[in-house]
């Protein structure tokens, strides 16, 4: 039960901002969470429920959160761990909900580019239908009659409606067929089919930027609660999308171990990596301020995604709108090529 705990994004930035207020104003934790007991329901209530009995066993609040996979990564749970061994709960409490709010607000850019093309796929997919199974089946009874010779693209949309309407059963069970195998082959080879999504243009550039954004304030967030940098580079490298971010930052984390500078190994993949966030971690390293680095790259890079998105959705809907109009345009062409060839055989010689 506790591993299908969730929490609504509003929910979990409400129970973190609490938690973070009254600890600041001085209050047991205890009492905390007594009193946010009084008004929670559903997932925070579960959450609030475990903290309150692990406490009154004297343990501490990372252990709690660890039991919520769902809801708390690996990173949060470091960072509650690392403030509660240095005494500094509420403001990484803090800290942590302004990074939880970026990023919501992240996630929200990427989701919202792509209501746009998936809204036109699904217009698109019910005028397909609503041509198959309503206009073609009448026009068809016309053709018959008269018993016009059809073109191939006509004869094909009347082959594709009457398997629609005549097979509805079996028409299902293969599109159920397909997407199975789909699914499947999705779960046997994600990563190899994932990588060949990402390496398309503009895609590639928005993951990496991605990767950057994620990794950077992961990063920062860890550090500025007090973990060394190994052990922050090792969760940092389980929050990026791309295998080759997470191989680069593990290939980073040995040659800190080796003791060279994080910038060094980030340099080692120079091309992949961009010459300004290597060169704002090489500042922050000779300053002292690595984190602070990390933070301005996580900014300046989540404008990026920000300005890539827009790029992306301006290329796709006028693409969209193209291939959607030449698709039913062709299909529309289909049906009434017969007509005016009809048309053209009763009319004067």
């Amino acid at each position: 039960m506790i591993n299908n705990v969730k929490l609504t994004n509003s929910d979990k930035i409400a129970l973190i901002g609490s938690l973070a207020t009254m600890l600041s104003a001085g209050i047991p934790i205890l009492d905390v969470v007594n009193s946010l007991l009084e008004d929670a329901k559903a997932g925070q209530l579960a959450i609030l429920s475990a903290l309150h009995e692990d406490l009154m066993q004297g343990k501490h609040v990372y252990v709690t959160l660890s039991k919520f996979p769902g809801v708390f990564n690996k990173v949060t749970v470091s960072v509650i761990k690392a403030s509660e061994e240095a005494g500094t709960l509420d403001v990484t409490l803090r800290d942590l909900k302004q990074t939880v709010q970026k990023e919501i607000e992240f996630s929200d850019k990427v989701k919202s580019a792509m209501v746009y093309p998936v809204f036109i796929i699904g217009v698109f997919m019910a005028v397909l239908l609503m041509i198959l199974v309503v206009v073609v089946p009448k026009i068809t009874q016309v053709f018959l009659r008269l018993q016009v010779k059809l073109p191939l693209p006509t004869r094909i949309l009347i082959f594709l409606s009457d398997l629609l309407l005549k097979n509805t059963l079996f028409v299902l069970l293969g599109l159920g067929l397909i997407i199975g195998g789909f699914i499947v082959l999705y779960r046997r080879q994600k990563n190899t089919i994932l990588e060949v999504f990402y390496r398309l243009p503009v895609v590639s550039t928005l993951i990496q930027q991605i990767d950057i954004t994620r990794f950077s304030r992961s990063l920062h967030l860890l550090l500025s609660s007090g973990l060394p940098i190994t052990a922050a580079l090792e969760l940092t490298s389980d929050v990026v999308i791309r295998k080759r971010t997470a191989n680069i930052i593990r290939q980073s984390r040995e040659m800190v171990f080796a003791g060279k500078k994080l910038s060094e190994g980030f340099r080692a993949a120079k091309g992949y990596i961009p010459s300004l966030m290597i060169k704002l971690m090489e500042a922050g390293e000779k300053t002292g301020t690595l984190d602070k680095s990390m933070q301005d790259i996580s900014e300046y890079y989540d404008y990026e995604v920000t300005n890539t998105l827009k790029t992306l959705t301006a290329l796709l809907e006028p693409l969209l709108l193209v291939v959607v109009g030449v698709a039913v345009g062709g299909m529309m062409i289909a049906i009434i090529s017969p007509v005016y060839g009809l048309i053209g055989q009763v009319g004067p010689h």
